[in-house]
């Protein structure tokens, strides 16, 4: 007998929160009909009890509602007593989660203390060689028993003092074990996640949430939606939260857009019951982020027409990324669809409006002028024929919300064997123009990220932005952040915390200034070696801390020289891109 497909949610087209049990972490409940939890991670180190807890205070004063702290060593562990009582001493009770890396008496040490923990399947009871290993049925099983009997404690204990656990797989720490078997793909996070999970239930502990993070948000987003599927196949009891968030997302803007092109796919899909936005700012940034983020997803995914009836079959696989296939068409001397970039269209008003430079910019430029393109507007819950040799797009107040309005017209046409290439609206009204350019950067994300990273889109057309300049290079900052276009430098930079081996914002910075310039290369800077080469898998190169003072330099996963103190190490990065043949001068 044939199994049903997996599906990670009820329906595509219909916004529906995935039906969690509840899981409480101190006095904060997520999941259920609980609102969807905002969180964050200290930076100091944890044996600054004094400035651990003045972070904390700032973190809640954002609007925090769960507090994350590093524990490398049993010490640090130990330490979390004196934080908690510090801050129950001034009255403030927001949950603490000791994070752990290669530590599991650290982490029984931490879940002594504090209200939870949070475990990485990928280094928990297994040390990271990044060797292949050809496992048999017998070799695999006797692994599985050596990670039960180094987990069993902390469940147990976990379990007796009622407290909350993450299983937090990370893309770029996964096991040798995982990766011998499964590589480096969503189909091996989950299966890491998998592992712990049924040794948890197997000694009756469920107070635990999942995460499947990564640096690049289509992984992210695919993992998610497999682990949703899979715990759905498994049986309704498998239903714990999730915990979603972009590791390694960044600074400033393009860690705004990959965050909330990540989280926001997620949460459209009714994915996602605490979340994270990873930054490598001060982390009380990230609350406001987290709260928008959140905040907007009511209007984005809003439905004036009854579509629960409405029937397609969906030709996307939601669990890998494939672009659509599309027919190449030319206007206006550039071409759409098929092999070619997805293009960025602006509407004749905004080409008007843009100075000279950026209408005939190099790297940021308008590809075509929409009233010119000859675009076949359509409702996609309506009859309609597609015009051969059109580009197509989803016409304005359809009554429902663009991603459900985008998907269902990729369905239809693939239904009809159409190959149009199809330009994609960041809104389908065009009056919500008015809301705050916060709000607004990141609305656009959602909404065009979570269709690129579906696959679809030829095209994009930003309207959100009231201002056609900044509208511009926003389009081109989703691309980029969707993995669609590289126009500039990229870098994969980790959120500070307790692990961090050097001043990673100052670092970013002075990377930043002598790198910005090279288009199309990809830097990671990562503060240890946590997930450092794993979440290096897509970057050229990679400037990771080692030790104190001293800086490893990667190309790819592979190191290539070690220990080099810090005052030269930017020197020496730029060097090896040098040797590379990725430099150029200004």
């Amino acid at each position: 007998m044939n199994k049903a497909p997996l599906q990670y949610c009820r329906n595509p087209f219909l916004h529906e929160r995935r039906p969690t049990r509840i899981v409480t972490v101190g006095s904060v409940s997520m999941g259920g009909e609980h609102p969807v939890v905002p969180q964050s991670m200290i930076v100091c180190d944890t044996m600054n009890t004094q400035g651990a807890v003045k972070e904390t205070l700032a973190l809640v004063e954002a609007g925090c509602e769960i507090v994350r702290i590093t524990a490398p060593t049993v010490k640090d562990a130990a330490n979390l007593r004196q934080i908690r009582a510090e801050l129950d001493a001034l009255g403030v009770k927001v949950p603490l989660v000791a994070d752990i890396h290669f530590k599991p008496d650290a982490a029984m040490e931490a879940a002594r203390w504090i209200e939870a923990v949070r475990i990485n399947p990928g280094n928990f009871a297994d040390s990271k060689k990044f060797k292949t290993h050809e496992y048999t049925g017998e070799d695999y099983a006797e692994e599985l028993q050596r990670v039960d009997e180094a987990f069993r404690p902390l469940v147990e204990l976990a379990k007796e003092r009622g407290i909350k656990m993450r299983i937090g797989v990370n893309h770029g720490s996964l096991s040798d074990r995982i990766m011998s078997r499964y590589g480096d793909t969503p189909r091996g996070m989950v299966e890491s996640a998998m592992e712990f999970a049924r040794i948890a239930r197997k000694y009756g502990f469920h107070n635990f949430v999942f995460s499947m993070k990564a640096s690049n948000p289509k992984v992210m987003i695919a993992a998610y939606r497999l682990l949703a599927a899979t715990l759905a196949a498994e049986g309704e009891d498998w239903n714990y939260p999730f915990h979603t968030g972009v590791t390694e997302a960044g600074e400033g803007e393009d860690g705004r857009i990959k965050s909330a092109i990540g989280i926001g796919a997620l949460l459209v899909d009714g994915l996602g019951d605490t979340i994270r936005v990873s930054l490598s700012e001060d982390s009380p940034h990230e609350i406001p982020v987290c709260r928008d983020l959140i905040s907007i997803i009511p209007s984005l995914t809003r439905c004036e027409k009854d579509i629960s009836s409405f029937i397609i079959k969906e030709t996307r696989d939601p669990f890998s990324f494939s672009r659509r296939v599309s027919e190449m068409i030319e206007r206006e001397g550039i071409s759409f669809g098929g092999e070619q970039v997805v293009r960025v269209v602006v509407t004749e008003k905004n080409w008007d409006a843009l100075p000279a430079a950026m209408r005939n910019g190099a790297d940021v430029r308008p590809e075509g002028v929409y009233e010119k393109l000859g675009v076949m507007e359509v409702n996609p819950l309506t009859e309609f024929t597609p015009e051969s040799g059109r580009i197509i797009a989803v016409a304005d107040n359809v009554g429902i919300p663009p991603v459900a309005a985008y998907r269902m017209l990729a369905a239809r046409l693939d239904a009809m064997g159409a190959r149009n290439p199809i330009l994609l609206k960041d809104t389908l009204e065009p009056s919500s123009q008015d809301s705050p350019s916060s709000l607004s950067l990141l609305a656009s994300s959602v909404v065009l990220g979570a269709l690129l990273c579906d696959g679809i889109g030829d095209a994009i057309l930003l309207r959100r932005d009231p201002s056609p300049e900044s509208a511009l290079v926003l389009s081109y900052n989703i691309l980029q952040a969707a993995g669609c276009r590289s126009f500039k430098t990229e870098y994969v930079a980790c959120p500070s915390c307790g692990r961090t081996l050097y001043d990673l914002q100052a670092v970013i910075a002075k990377i930043k200034s002598r790198t910005q310039h090279l288009k199309g290369v990809k830097i990671a800077i990562m503060g240890c070696i946590v997930n450092g080469p794993g979440e290096m898998a897509d970057a050229d190169f990679g400037y990771v801390g080692g030790a104190p003072g001293k800086i490893n330099l990667y190309v790819g996963k592979t190191p290539v020289k070690f220990n080099i103190p810090e005052n030269e190490a930017v020197d020496r990065l730029v060097d090896l891109i040098r040797e590379h043949d990725k430099w150029r001068d200004l």
